[in-house]
């Protein structure tokens, strides 16, 4: 995380705010494009296509107008997957970040021209011209797999009646993947060789997120600060524990083994999850954080840093 968390101090005011919302709108204004293209016979999306060597000619449009191309038809389920993805989209945004998330999705719009240009050098594969349209179908779908890895336990209804957690929903996804990618290989090898490059690139984002900002758990110069004013406001260097929570406020834990081996010094609990009470005394294997978007010095485990309401 720590390059990354470089870059958010460094750019973190470029970010675009409510990207979701945006990719949506790419959605519609895609469909909106093809449905008029159609009723005047006219296919826009070879005019939107990403397509390497019509951009190695000048057509630079198409490294973003391909963002447009609609993956599928507009149907009931369309509109339910649009509407899935923005609500999933917009918790990451708040749980992340606008950088970070802004990064993992265009990280994956960026992997993608990559691997049409990629498949052109190597194979003389292009996408654009055979008529194979990369979308951001699986881009949208990395939102998913991001919302899985992040919140693992969330359930989910399928069927709208079966609560599933939502990690076996992103485990058969990537088996259908799997499938996909089997049963275009067995119609047409460079048909499975392009829809197997579309999904690895698109997916890549996914991967090398997650790989680049494994935490950890070791606090930056700011976070210590804060760390240190907390504990100053909150009394833990003078002996006692005091709750950042006036309602939650508390006497200090003790280690009863201390008392049984006859050492009466006592242990003071330093960490304390303004939501479910633990410290480290409870669980040692517990891990602390400070959140920065609640107003106040506000500490939580691993298990609320994400899932707590925010401190206005």
């Amino acid at each position: 995380m720590n390059f990354l968390s470089k870059m958010e101090r460094k750019f973190g005011r470029f970010a675009i705010s409510h990207l979701t919302a945006y990719i949506i709108l790419t959605y519609v204004a895609g469909y909106l494009l093809y449905m008029i293209g159609a009723a005047n016979k006219i296919d826009v999306r070879d005019w939107l296509a990403l397509s390497p060597s019509l951009i190695l000619q000048g057509q630079v449009w198409r490294l973003v107008s391909w963002w447009l191309i609609p993956p599928t038809g507009i149907d009931i389920f369309t509109l339910i997957m649009l509407f899935v993805y923005y609500q999933l989209g917009t918790v990451l945004e708040r749980t992340w970040g606008d950088f970070l998330y802004n990064v993992y999705i265009f990280m994956g719009l960026f992997f993608t021209v990559i691997g049409a240009f990629v498949l052109y050098f190597t194979a003389g594969i292009d996408v654009g011209l055979m008529r194979i349209f990369f979308s951001t179908y699986y881009v949208s779908l990395s939102i998913f797999l991001g919302f899985a890895m992040t919140f693992p336990e969330q359930q989910m209804l399928f069927m709208f009646l079966i609560p599933i957690r939502i990690k076996w929903f992103a485990v058969l996804d990537v088996f259908y993947l799997l499938y996909e990618v089997l049963t275009y290989w067995r119609y047409s090898t460079t048909l499975g060789i392009c829809v197997l490059t579309m999904v690895v690139s698109s997916l890549a984002s996914t991967i090398l997120f997650f790989f680049m900002s494994k935490r950890s758990f070791r606090l930056s110069r700011s976070q210590r600060k804060v760390r240190d004013n907390y504990r100053r406001q909150t009394g833990t260097e003078r002996g006692f524990w005091k709750s950042a929570n006036p309602a939650q406020a508390r006497e200090p834990k003790v280690d009863r083994t201390t008392f049984a081996a006859g050492n009466r010094g006592t242990k003071i609990a330093i960490h304390h999850c303004a939501v479910c009470g633990r410290t480290e005394l409870d669980d040692p294997n517990l891990e602390f954080r400070f959140c920065t978007k609640c107003n106040g010095n506000y500490e939580y485990c691993q298990d609320h840093l994400y899932t707590h309401n925010h401190v206005q």
